[in-house]
């Protein structure tokens, strides 16, 4: 089950994501469900039924887990591909 300590080492597709804090101001506040993520991108589709490419570097996601608990992750910390970054590791990373 996905929580916040573990939310990095699972998938992204299908979660609800926000960009809360970006370098470009027109991405802040940009909501959506992810389909779609690659090393350096995530893909939203948005309530209108069109999609969104994301860049990771540079913005500050918010992720709604089940039951409306929200996790906050520096695009820079999931800057790996997902099959990747669900295979490694982690010591410690930051979740805001």
């Amino acid at each position: 089950m996905r929580n916040k300590k573990n939310l990095i080492r699972h998938e992204f597709i299908g979660l609800n994501v926000e960009v809360v804090e970006s370098k470009n101001k027109y991405l802040v506040g940009l909501k959506g469900k992810v389909i779609d993520e690659t090393k350096k991108t995530i893909k939203i589709e948005k309530r209108d039924k069109r999609e969104k490419i994301i860049p990771k570097m540079g913005n500050v996601l918010e992720f709604t887990l089940s039951g409306n608990k929200k996790v906050t992750i520096c695009g820079e910390e999931i800057m790996t591909r997902p099959e990747d970054r669900i295979k490694k590791k982690f010591k410690r990373w930051k979740y805001l």
